[in-house]
């Protein structure tokens, strides 16, 4: 089972190099690696070529880049993964386990994310089980997809935020997401320079008001002084 690991990027250069070298055992056996740009400003493209099967540019925004990559993909599985999250040993052997045999084409890994904060330990729990409760998964999980079931879903609406969470309410009508043990590992950067308490706050502000049929263009917005 060919993974096809996509990652989208934007001003990405100072841990690039370090994030791809991690996925290198992984093209070893055989996965593929494809970066999406998604117009930087510094060299995140120039330090990811020698590391990647393919480094594109596309217009900027996750679900843009994210359907680009996917576009190019040739693996049987479409994993997307932030380039500030790094995979657990193994990763294709866990997802292989998972969607190889049975009815279940897509899902997410549990997520632990890094930093001195004594509260981040909680937000991830909290974001494991709500994500485990409700079938929806985010884009700090790493989700994957069988290839030809993100196509019958028609891959990630081109909304500015939310995209996650809309694609996984889609896929949830095809089949119940598999939820990984397994933790990937994310920074905790946004949360801590913006305060964990509020950024959380913030976010479910903004997931509120996504479910209650706010604009996600005008979310997309209020969320950009949270997202670097």
């Amino acid at each position: 089972m060919r993974l096809s690991i996509i990652i989208p990027v934007l001003d990405e250069a100072a841990g690039m190099e370090r994030h791809l070298a991690a996925l290198a055992p992984l093209r070893a056996r055989g996965h593929e690696v494809i970066v999406v740009d998604g117009g930087s400003r510094d060299a995140t493209v120039a330090l990811s070529r020698p590391h990647a099967d393919r480094v594109t540019i596309a217009s900027r925004g996750r679900a843009l880049q994210m359907n680009a990559g996917a576009a190019q993909a040739r693996g049987e599985v479409l994993l997307f993964l932030h380039a500030d999250t790094s995979l657990p040993d193994g990763a294709d052997e866990i997802i292989a386990a998972s969607i190889g045999t049975g009815d279940r084409d897509w899902g997410r890994f549990d997520v632990r994310i890094t930093g001195r904060h004594p509260l981040l330990a909680m937000v991830a729990l909290l974001m494991n089980l709500r994500s485990r409760w409700t079938g929806i998964a985010t884009g700090d999980q790493a989700l994957f997809v069988r290839r030809e079931v993100f196509a019958r879903a028609g891959g990630f609406p081109a909304i500015a935020l939310m995209e996650d969470i809309a694609l996984s309410a889609t896929l949830k009508r095809i089949g119940p997401p598999v939820c990984l043990r397994a933790c990937v590992v994310t920074s905790g950067r946004r949360w801590e320079k913006h305060g964990v308490v509020r950024t959380i706050a913030h976010m479910w502000r903004l997931r509120l008001a996504y479910f209650l049929g706010a604009d996600p263009d005008r979310l997309a917005r209020r969320y950009r002084p949270h997202e670097s």
